[in-house]
């Protein structure tokens, strides 16, 4: 079966069943039974995983698209997909590939050589494991990414963050970059509506962090789900403590899909209202997702306030930092990772 490979972090239980241990669902499983994710089976007491190297999306995307404005900014990503999920949002814009398993969408089967292949054949700094939860196809993942580290291609993560600590070290060995998408600060509506817990989520961040990953976080704002101003601010403390003020922090109008077409969009006043706000509290570089055209995209210097990126959606118009990494204006050193991307831009998908 196309797909079907032996997975890693499991154990084994009486009776032939199993215990899938990659992430904090840690489903327990029968002969037969699949987890939470939808890609990860119990085949007569052993654990495989059902999607590996099965390629939903094959894209050349700008990096700020994960979004990741403070690495290697301009710079063109190879981003790929398979299927499953490890939670249930309903507002998921990927649904027709997340929300599915094997069998139920769209594929292509790809070696983790090809990708490496690729992204050297169209000079891709970096490859993004993005669109559907890379957590849950883990195998594929880490060999992709071992491949590329050796090849000097370095590797990104968007995630939702919902990973045990175990198989997270040994991930981000290979890791450099990583979005995560933090739902709401409350386990409680993590729990009605993501169907998952906050804290895995939360100790995966400061893993990330510990292991040199840079890191960006999101926080999509869904009407009458999360979109209170006190929510919003422990979210913003937390960040503040456990990943400092430089961190970047994406605040991203929702727009109706999948479950929640009856939900109306994001108000821009409210995004504007949070993205005030962060910045108010101490983090200095928050941008407003979703809202093209607005200043809230731009990036500005934390001491002088000066303009230095200025961004129309992914696009960079506007670029006032020098060589060296500094504000053209004052000289204040910029948490950038990378140098702005020189090389020709593209586009191409399957």
């Amino acid at each position: 079966m196309k797909g079907m490979r032996e997975a890693l972090w499991w154990k084994p239980l009486p009776n032939g069943k199993v215990q899938c241990t990659l992430c904090p669902w840690n489903c327990m499983l029968s002969p037969g039974a699949r987890g939470i994710c939808r890609v990860r089976e119990n085949v007569d007491g052993r654990l495989y995983t059902l999607n590996y190297g099965l390629i939903t999306a094959l894209h050349m995307d700008p990096i700020e698209k994960k979004p990741l404005f403070h690495w290697y900014p301009g710079s063109p990503v190879l981003s790929i997909s398979t299927m499953g999920c490890n939670f249930r949002c309903p507002w998921c814009q990927n649904w027709g590939i997340s929300q599915y398993g094997p069998g139920e969408t769209y594929y292509e089967s790809s070696p983790p050589e090809e990708v490496v292949r690729l992204a050297k054949k169209y000079g891709s700094p970096s490859i993004a494991y993005t669109y559907n939860e890379p957590i849950i196809w883990y195998e594929y993942v880490l060999d992709v990414a071992r491949l590329a580290k050796r090849e000097g291609i370095k590797n990104v993560l968007v995630t939702n963050g919902y990973i045990n600590p175990e198989p997270l070290e040994e991930l981000v060995k290979y890791i450099d970059a990583a979005n995560v998408d933090i739902k709401v600060f409350d386990s409680r509506r993590y729990v009605t509506k993501v169907f998952g817990r906050l804290e895995p989520v939360l100790q995966a961040i400061e893993i990330m962090k510990d292991h040199g990953v840079h890191v960006e976080t999101t926080n999509l704002i869904v009407p009458k789900f999360n979109d209170e101003v006190e929510l919003f601010s422990k979210l913003v403390d937390w960040q503040l403590d456990k990943l400092g003020p430089d961190a970047p922090l994406h605040v991203t109008r929702f727009y109706p899909t999948y479950k929640y077409t009856h939900v109306p969009p994001t108000p821009v006043a409210l995004i504007e209202k949070f993205w005030a706000l962060a910045r108010e509290k101490g983090l200095n570089y928050t941008y407003m997702g979703n809202v093209p055209g607005h200043h809230g995209e731009h990036t500005y210097c934390h001491e002088c306030g000066r303009l230095l990126v200025r961004r129309y959606g992914f696009e960079i118009l506007e670029w006032n930092i020098t060589d060296d990494g500094r504000c053209k204006y004052c000289g204040a050193k910029i948490p950038i990772v990378g140098e702005r991307w020189k090389g020709r831009s593209m586009a191409f998908m399957f």
